[in-house]
């Protein structure tokens, strides 16, 4: 008997061990709709990709004139005048970034105890209700926002803002330059078109899009984790805290984030409650303040060609950051738990 024959002979009452077969591909014979909607997918995608492409592209190309004239000065350079030869984002990109962040620092927690009661505590004849009003605040025109801002809220945040300058004035980003500490002769002006109220009024334009992303994920939390911990004697919160936010976590951090792209480049709003000041102005209740959309929006219909090309350049600067942030985003919520499929 050939060795091949001993081989494949049981042993010992094992059975005989087959023969191993070639691996077989698999084809996919997709019909003709599958086939349009992974064209029409391909395409869209595509598509926006070049359209990103091509907007910086555009931006880069116009801005390019500006941005050899100014050189490295272009980043540190506090004041803005393009025609004297003296201009850069040092100024308006820190008070860009101070006004999104107030508002995501106020945007976050209302979103996130927002999307928590819709998810878990409202009733279902409630929820459909609050979803819909939370969508509708998305849909506000930002100068609906803007003219709120400046006849009403501002000056009802005055006692707060003086309250805050008042006894943690000792924190730099608190302190209100010539206002002595209790003093009841200091103006309400000192505390207006700051970048406290700015700020204010952006985060209620963030709340919606963070609240939608948080809510989405809660709601998509694992049934079968969620009745494990209602068995192991949990209360609700218990659950919410063990179960609901710890797999939604990529969810907040990625609605917080694409909230803050948002803040980073309001425009009407902004443009309608500070008063622009092209300095360093790290002090948030300090009346005076500036930003990168609102420069663009304010300079661009009286601009020299060269004078444009330097906004283009503030506009480079700001599309690459609300570009990073967005990006970092996606990245966050492709990386979490947020919309996986429960295995209960």
């Amino acid at each position: 008997m050939s060795s091949d024959l001993l081989d494949r002979a049981p042993r010992g009452g094992e059975p005989p061990v087959a023969a191993a077969q070639p691996r077989r591909r698999l084809a996919v014979n997709a019909g003709a709709a599958d086939r349009l909607f992974r064209g029409t997918a391909r395409g869209g995608g595509i598509l926006v990709l070049l359209l990103m492409a091509l907007v910086g592209g555009f931006l880069t190309y116009r801005a390019w004139l500006a941005l050899r004239t100014a050189g490295f000065s272009f980043i540190t350079t506090q004041e803005w005048s393009p025609g004297g030869g003296s201009f850069g984002i040092a100024a308006i990109m820190v008070g860009t970034i101070l006004i999104a962040i107030v508002a995501i620092a106020t945007a976050v927690p209302m979103a996130l105890g927002t999307a928590l009661y819709i998810s878990e505590y409202a009733p279902r004849w409630l929820r459909r209700t609050l979803i819909a009003m939370v969508d509708l605040m998305a849909a506000v025109p930002s100068v609906v926002y803007g003219l709120w801002g400046f006849f009403l809220l501002q000056w009802r945040v005055v006692g707060l803002s003086r309250w805050i300058s008042d006894w943690f004035g000792w924190i730099p980003i608190f302190k209100v330059d010539g206002v002595a500490r209790h003093d009841p002769l200091a103006t309400a002006t000192a505390y207006t078109s700051s970048t406290f109220a700015a700020g204010l009024v952006v985060s209620l334009m963030v709340a919606p899009i963070a609240c939608s992303v948080m809510r989405e994920a809660f709601g998509q939390a694992p049934a079968g984790e969620r009745e494990g911990a209602y068995a192991l004697g949990a209360t609700r919160w218990g659950m919410i805290r063990s179960v609901v936010l710890p797999f939604g976590r990529g969810a907040v951090i990625g609605g917080t984030m694409l909230g803050l792209g948002r803040a980073l480049g309001e425009t009407i709003a902004v443009v309608m409650i500070i008063s622009p000041r092209f300095v360093i102005q790290p002090h948030i209740l300090q009346n005076g303040t500036s930003s990168v959309s609102s420069l663009i929006a304010l300079r661009y219909g009286e601009s020299s060609p060269f004078s444009i090309s330097a906004l283009m350049a503030a506009g480079v600067s700001l599309f690459v950051l609300t570009l990073a942030v967005n990006f970092i985003a996606a990245q966050v919520v492709a990386r979490s738990r947020s919309g996986a499929v429960s295995e209960a």
